[in-house]
């Protein structure tokens, strides 16, 4: 007997370290389950979103500024005093009818923001339900859109909830805060803020993320199996947006990096996050408590075919041989038995 062949060096670091096996089964999770086509897709969307947003936004502003005509004329002023010769009137004038036309342009910036949303979170929705390997049958068209407009409803409330959060806890609003209550600047004051600020926005990102990584899916996954996974992307989330904000002040200080710099930095931006997430969930996927035998398949059934080919010829020669040499032998066995008696 020959002996079973020894496994290699990265068999062997994977049996003796668990954690590096098992960030080696959740890149095979996310490579299999195409994790960069899926990120790909949610940066479109993410992006496009963008514009909706930004209608809807110049619209509430055009609402605020109709009826406060005062705030209005400040800004106009100040545009002028900016903006020398005709080119001032002419910004004017745009911020004019861009308040006049806010009903219309609000209308369809939530339209186009509804549709959009719709496609980001079903796009959103699908490459966390990959991760996870649900093939759940398809609820048919219109009982899937309203699972995805209440998980938009809600991945917005949560969204929400979290940029609040995270203002709240900014250096300069706690610094405020405790300069009303008393406490005023001292030396170490500015370091312990950044720190605390710091703390909580990676407990509002952990929240943020175990909650899209358990409730997104096409089947709600338990906390208990995303809160790791959750706090391993808000880790590398407060990594890359530290990252990210020594990149953006380094580049946009040059005429190229002011015009393209927040667009590329936004598409990065988003890319990265959706890849993070992505792996993140294929972590808590392929986590020991997670992991469940794969179904093996039916084989396929099996088909029985007769050969049937012409007679040549040959099978009836054999009967006549056989017939012709049963005969010979019988009148053989004949004449023996005769001539014995």
């Amino acid at each position: 007997m020959t002996d079973p062949a020894k496994p290699g060096f990265l068999d062997r670091v994977r049996a003796r370290m668990p954690w590096f096996d098992h960030v080696l089964r959740a890149q095979q999770r996310y490579n299999d389950s195409k994790g960069d086509f899926y990120a790909a897709g949610i940066t479109y969307f993410t992006i496009f979103a963008m514009f909706p947003i930004l209608m809807v936004g110049f619209a509430a502003g055009g609402f605020v500024l109709a009826g406060r005509p005062e705030l209005l004329e400040r800004i106009e002023n100040r545009i002028k005093a900016s903006f020398s010769g005709t080119l001032g009137t002419q910004v004017v004038n745009l911020m004019d009818t861009a308040i006049q036309s806010r009903t219309s342009v609000g209308i369809i910036g939530l339209a186009t923001a509804a549709w959009v949303g719709l496609g980001w979170m079903a796009n959103m929705r699908e490459a966390l339900s990959q991760m996870w390997l649900q093939r759940d049958e398809p609820k048919g068209f219109v009982r899937t859109k309203l699972s995805d407009l209440v998980a938009l409803v809600s991945a917005f409330f949560a969204i929400l909830v979290t940029i609040v959060l995270t203002a709240l806890s900014a250096p300069s609003l706690m610094g405020r805060v405790l300069e009303l209550v008393g406490v005023h600047d001292s030396p170490g004051l500015n370091a312990t803020l950044r720190v605390v600020s710091l703390v909580m926005s990676w407990l509002v990102s952990w929240l943020a993320f175990t909650w899209v990584i358990a409730r997104l899916p096409r089947e709600s996954i338990s906390f208990r199996s995303s809160v790791r996974a959750g706090l391993l992307a808000a880790v590398g989330f407060e990594i890359f947006k530290q990252v990210g904000s020594i990149y953006l002040r380094s580049v946009l200080h040059g005429p190229a990096g002011a015009t393209f710099g927040p667009v590329f930095g936004l598409m990065v931006f988003a890319y990265i996050t959706a890849r993070l997430l992505l792996f993140a969930t294929a972590w808590a996927a392929t986590s020991a408590d997670n992991l469940r035998p794969e179904p093996v398949a039916a084989p396929p059934p099996a088909v029985i075919t007769p050969r049937v080919g012409p007679d040549d010829g040959s099978r009836a020669g054999g009967l006549v041989t056989a017939f012709v040499a049963g005969a010979v032998g019988a009148l053989g066995l004949s004449r023996l038995w005769r001539g014995g008696r």
